[in-house]
């Protein structure tokens, strides 16, 4: 009996102690496991703070990058800006350069035209020196042709005070010539005649000794006899009193009229 009795006792020492072998074991587990659990929640803890971390972080960095985004938009806006002014300036550089060859091409242009005048002027000088010598030379000769003219007419008043008539000749009825103080009261037909006093070739004209008192017009046309011979007309232009001014009719009886040479008055 005490047998039986001991035998259950062992085993229920042996089910204690494989009971406190397992509780320990237990234990021992749960408190490894604890340990983990703690060591994975510090680990979590950690992640936490490091994901808040990341966040704050990601949040700056959000915002860092709208910032970013303005400022390239602003950036990108300068740029659009800039290269439309750099469009402009280069426009207008290349429009101010092609003033500049336009104005280099005047500035030529204008250069060659001033050699030019220059050269027309150098050529209007001398062509004026020329002018005011030949207008010295003419007044010299106006000069002497007055004072040729006045000679002329002294002469003639001088010669009709003393009676005797120059300018008026007639012609009789055989068409000889004779001084008006030679009719000796024949019948005549008057036609008025003269001589050639003066030539001036440089402006066409002559000096004839007949005037205003003689009949003589403005406008009276005379056939010019050159040793007799007809060379052409000549028409009164100015009038003095005993002599008067008429230019050539043409160019060719300048080269042929002399003094002396005949003149008679065409009918009107």
């Amino acid at each position: 009996m005490p047998e039986k009795i001991k035998s259950p006792i062992v085993i229920f020492i042996i089910l204690i102690l494989v009971s406190l072998s397992f509780a320990g074991t237990a234990f021992f587990l749960l408190q490894k496991e604890k340990t983990k659990n703690l060591s994975l929640q510090e680990e979590l803890d950690s992640l936490k703070i490091k994901h808040n971390a990341a966040e704050t972080r990601l949040e700056e960095y959000k915002k860092t990058i709208s910032r970013l985004d303005l400022k390239l938009k602003d950036a990108q806006t300068n740029i659009d800006t800039l290269s439309s002014t750099l469009e402009q300036e280069t426009k207008a550089k290349q429009e101010a350069l092609d003033q500049v060859q336009q104005l280099e091409e005047d500035f030529q242009q204008q250069k060659g035209l001033r050699a030019n005048l220059e050269i027309k002027l150098e050529q209007t000088q001398k062509n004026t020196e020329r002018a005011q010598a030949q207008l010295k030379e003419i007044e010299s000769k106006k000069a002497e042709l007055e004072a040729k003219i006045k000679d002329l007419e002294a002469q003639s008043q001088q010669a009709q005070a003393q009676g005797v008539e120059l300018g008026t000749i007639v012609v009789g009825p055989e068409g000889s010539s004779v001084s008006a103080g030679q009719t000796k009261g024949k019948a005549v037909t008057s036609s008025l005649e003269g001589k050639v006093l003066v030539i001036n070739k440089d402006y066409n004209f002559v000096v004839i000794n007949i005037g205003s008192k003689d009949g003589v017009s403005a406008g009276d046309v005379f056939a010019l006899y050159h040793n007799n011979k007809y060379i052409g007309d000549i028409k009164v232009g100015k009038i003095h009193e005993s002599m008067s001014a008429a230019d050539f009719t043409s160019g060719s009886i300048r080269d042929v009229v002399s003094e002396g040479d005949r003149v008679v008055q065409k009918a009107k």
